[in-house]
C-alpha cells in the first residue's frame, strides 16, 4: 500500500468513483438542498434531493481527473467570490514560475477560504494549484473528507493524543510534503500555525518548520527547507464574516479559562466563512525564499516579517486601532482619515459601527483586537521594534 494512502488527496483514477459516492450521499445532498433551497428543504427535501443528485450526475458525468474537476468548479468559485466580496486583488505572483513547486506558508483566518483564495490566485495566474493541508478535526463526516480530498487536500492528523503516535503521524506528514514538492513537483499550502489566528495576531509556529525537516534529517535544516522553496503568503480580509464568533470564543476563554466547541460549530464557521461578507480581500505573495536560516525560530521570524509586513491594512483596521485600549502609544500610527479618502472612511465607519452594535459590550474588546493587532504588528516592523 502507498505509504501516504491514509492522508493523500485522491488520484485522477479515483475521481469518478468518489463523485458517484458523493452524489449518492444523503447527508451531502441534504446540505446542498438546504443551501440552495433554504425555505423548501425541510418540507420538500425528499423531492429536492433526487433532483439535485440527477443534476450533479448530468453536470459532472464527464469529469475524470482532479484538474478537470477544478476547472469545472472554477465558475462556481468565481460567483461565490463575487457575491461575498467587493473584489479580490493580488501582488507578488510575478515572482512565481510555471513548472516550479512551492511551499506556501500563509497566515490563517478562515478554514476554507484561505486556501481557496490561494488556489484562485495561482489558477488565474496559470500556475498549478497547491495541495492543501487540512486537519482531520474538520473531516468528521465522510462526505466532507471526500470533498476536500477531491480538491487536492491532504490530512493532518490532529485528533491523535499519544506522543508516539503523534511523532509517527508528523513523520509521515513531513515525508508527504517533501515528496509532493520534491518528487511530484506539486506545490503545498499550509497554515503558519495550527488553527486560525482568532485574535488577528499572525505568528509562525517554528514547530511546523521543524516538522518539515523531520523526514530529511540526513540534510541540514537550511538545505532541506530551501528545497521546498518556502513562500510567505499574507491573506487580508477587510471584514471577517466569523469575527463575532471569534470575539465570543476569545471572551469565554478569557473569563473561564477554556472553550468547548458546540456540535456543528466548525461546519457553521465553514459555511459563514464561504458565504459571509468580506469586503475587499488582498493576497500578497512573497518572493520564494532562497537563503534559509539554520535555525527554525529564525526562519519563523523571517516569515513573520514578510507575512505581517505585506498584510494589506484597510480603513477598518485603523478605526479599530484608534479605539483599542491596548494600542502602543509609542507607535506613530496615522488615522484612517489621513490615509484614505472621505467616502471610503465613511463606508468603513458605517460597517464597523454595525459590527460593534451586533457584538455584546463585554465581547467588543475582543472584536476590536482582531482588527487592531495587524496595525500594531506592521507599525512595529516599520519602526524596527520587536514583534
Amino acid at each position: 500500500m502507498d505509504e501516504f494512502e491514509a492522508i493523500r488527496p485522491y488520484a485522477d483514477a479515483e475521481v469518478p468513483a468518489v463523485m458517484n459516492r458523493l452524489f449518492a450521499d444523503r447527508e451531502f445532498l441534504d446540505v446542498l438542498a438546504h443551501f440552495r433551497f433554504p425555505r423548501l428543504a425541510g418540507a420538500l427535501g425528499w423531492a429536492l434531493k433526487p433532483m439535485i443528485a440527477k443534476r450533479l450526475h448530468r453536470e459532472f458525468a464527464d469529469i475524470d481527473s482532479v484538474d478537470a474537476l477544478q476547472h469545472r468548479i472554477e465558475s462556481y468559485v468565481d460567483r461565490t467570490i463575487e457575491r461575498a466580496t467587493d473584489g479580490v486583488t493580488y501582488s507578488g505572483l510575478d515572482q512565481l514560475q510555471q513548472g516550479r513547486a512551492y511551499l506556501y506558508l500563509a497566515n490563517h483566518r478562515d478554514i476554507v477560504m484561505d486556501p481557496a483564495f490561494v488556489n484562485y490566485a495561482v489558477y488565474h495566474a496559470g500556475l498549478r494549484t497547491p495541495r492543501i493541508a487540512i486537519g482531520d478535526n474538520l473531516l468528521q463526516r465522510p462526505f466532507v473528507s471526500d470533498l476536500m480530498r477531491l480538491n487536492k487536500s491532504f490530512i493532518v492528523r490532529r485528533s491523535i493524543s499519544g506522543r508516539r503516535e503523534k511523532l509517527a503521524a508528523y513523520q509521515v506528514l513531513s515525508a508527504y510534503i517533501n515528496h509532493s514538492i520534491r518528487q511530484d513537483g506539486e506545490s503545498v499550502w499550509i497554515a503558519q500555525a495550527e488553527g486560525r489566528a482568532k485574535d488577528g495576531d499572525d505568528r509562525t509556529d517554528s514547530a511546523i518548520l521543524k516538522m518539515l525537516h523531520m523526514s530529511r534529517k540526513d540534510e541540514p535544516f537550511a538545505e532541506a527547507l530551501a528545497a521546498l522553496r518556502p513562500t510567505a503568503v499574507s491573506i487580508s480580509y477587510e471584514y471577517d464574516p466569523c469575527d463575532q464568533a471569534k470575539a465570543r470564543e476569545l471572551y469565554i476563554r478569557a473569563t473561564t479559562g477554556s472553550y468547548t466547541k458546540a456540535p456543528g460549530e466548525d461546519d457553521a464557521s465553514i459555511a459563514l466563512g464561504i458565504t459571509g461578507y468580506k469586503g475587499r480581500v488582498h493576497l500578497a505573495f512573497g518572493a520564494p525564499m532562497q537563503r534559509i536560516p539554520e535555525d527554525a525560530k529564525e526562519l519563523a521570524a523571517e516569515l513573520d516579517r514578510q507575512i505581517l509586513g505585506n498584510y494589506r491594512l484597510f480603513p477598518v483596521h485603523y478605526l479599530a486601532y484608534a479605539m483599542w485600549e491596548e494600542r502602543d502609544d509609542a507607535l506613530q500610527v496615522p488615522t484612517a482619515e489621513s490615509l484614505f479618502d472621505a467616502e471610503e472612511v465613511a463606508r468603513a465607519k458605517a460597517e464597523w459601527g454595525r459590527r460593534l452594535a451586533a457584538c455584546p459590550s463585554v465581547q467588543q474588546p475582543y472584536l476590536i483586537q482582531q482588527y487592531a493587532n495587524p496595525v500594531r504588528n506592521q507599525y512595529r516592523l516599520k519602526t524596527g521594534l520587536a514583534l
